[in-house]
């Protein structure tokens, strides 16, 4: 696995917490229940789509 694609996981995997966090599935922390981090965590994971599709070949 290339260094691009373990970032751009790695991208996703955090918005997907960010998006779990923001509309109050994960509990826990300042971020829950706060849209802005559901927002923040769908651009994340925008740019981590856009990172793996950029190194296509």
């Amino acid at each position: 696995m290339n260094a691009r694609r373990l970032v751009a996981a790695l991208l996703c995997v955090v918005g997907g917490v960010w998006i779990g966090q923001g509309l109050g599935y994960i509990g826990g922390s300042f971020m829950s229940s706060d849209v802005r981090w559901a927002g923040a965590g769908v651009m994340l994971v925008v740019i981590a789509a856009a990172l793996m599709w950029s190194g296509r070949s």
